[in-house]
């Protein structure tokens, strides 16, 4: 539920469409309240909290260069995050089969245990029938243990794949989504010979983005 949440964040253009926008120190202030504008929490959305470390970096270091590496560093930060939010799965995936054997252990020594006091016993066809019940009864309990817990493991796996899979695709959406909004639109101070003022399209941002107070955290 949360990742959906997330991903409604890559719906919200943070800079104009117009390719004359040239994101800079100056203009980086304003994308900044763009961003604000758009979502009440934005550093609770994974892809806003990146552009706003990087920009503000941007602001005040006014190195361009640097921008790109704020960016790749944060992806590899939450690349690792990612994984490690799995971590607690993975032990619970390692030990439901661990259990699984651990009963079928119990149960064929308790058939065996019982199948030994059946020998030792001098008993008649008849007295031999309720110790053997015993015997299957730990048989069935060592096997059925055995099969619950590679069945809970299985699932489980599975949707770890799926869910990991999930994850993976939107991390690579937030870079292309700073790569399209960001990187693709700095420019160095001195390479714009006669920089104007924020062009009104920006403002339009501003004002047609809907807010997004879904999120809880």
């Amino acid at each position: 539920m949360k990742l959906a949440v997330q991903r409604r964040a890559l719906d919200r253009p943070v800079v104009p469409e117009n390719q004359r926008f040239v994101l800079t120190r100056q203009t980086a202030p304003d994308v900044l309240t763009t961003i604000h504008a758009i979502a009440d929490f934005p550093d609770q959305f994974l892809v806003f909290r990146r552009i706003l470390i990087a920009l503000s970096s941007l602001k005040n270091l006014g190195r361009i260069g640097d921008v790109d590496e704020v960016l790749q560093s944060m992806a590899d930060r939450d690349e690792s995050a990612s994984a490690t939010s799995f971590g607690m799965l993975s032990g619970f995936l390692w030990a439901i089969p661990v259990l699984g054997f651990i009963g079928t252990v119990l149960g064929l020594a308790s058939a065996i245990g019982n199948f030994s006091s059946l020998l030792t016993d001098d008993s008649d066809v008849a007295g031999i029938i309720g110790p053997l019940r015993e015997v299957t009864g730990g048989l069935s309990t060592a096997f059925e243990t055995t099969l619950v817990a590679l069945v809970i493991a299985l699932f489980l796996q599975l949707w770890i794949t799926v869910q990991k899979k999930a994850e993976e695709e939107f991390l690579d959406q937030c870079q292309d989504y700073c790569l399209n909004q960001i990187v693709s639109r700095m420019r160095a101070d001195d390479a714009i010979p006669n920089r104007q003022d924020v062009p009104p399209e920006l403002t339009s941002v501003v004002h047609s983005s809907a807010k997004a107070t879904s999120q809880t955290g």
